[in-house]
C-alpha cells in the first residue's frame, strides 16, 4: 500500500502533507510517498514528533495512488481534504 502523511497545521488549521525535505506543504503532490509499511511507520513517527513540537496536530497516514506523475488520495474523505472544501467560503 502506498501512503503519505497528513495532518493539520497548528498555526492556521490548514491540511498539510509531509514533504521529502521534512517540511509541510498544503499540496498533496509535494508529499513524500512511502511504498512500504516500514517507511510509512517512519513517516508517522516524524509526524508524531512534529505534533509534540506543536507544528501540526493529528498526523496520520493515508493511502494514495500515483498515476501519470500525480499523487491522489484513494478515499473520498482524503481527496476532499487534499483538494479543499466542496462549498464556497463567504456569504451566500
Amino acid at each position: 500500500m502506498t501512503q503519505v502523511l497528513t495532518a493539520n497545521r497548528l498555526g492556521d488549521g490548514q491540511v498539510v502533507f509531509l514533504t521529502a525535505d521534512g517540511n509541510w506543504s498544503t499540496a498533496i503532490g509535494d508529499s513524500l510517498v512511502a511504498a512500504d509499511d516500514a517507511f510509512a511507520e517512519e513517516l508517522l513517527a516524524l509526524g508524531q514528533r512534529a505534533e509534540r513540537e506543536c507544528e501540526v496536530i493529528g498526523p496520520y497516514l493515508i493511502e494514495v495512488r500515483q498515476e501519470a506523475g500525480t499523487i491522489e488520495a484513494v478515499a473520498i474523505r482524503e481527496a476532499i481534504r487534499a483538494n479543499g472544501p466542496t462549498v464556497a467560503y463567504g456569504p451566500a
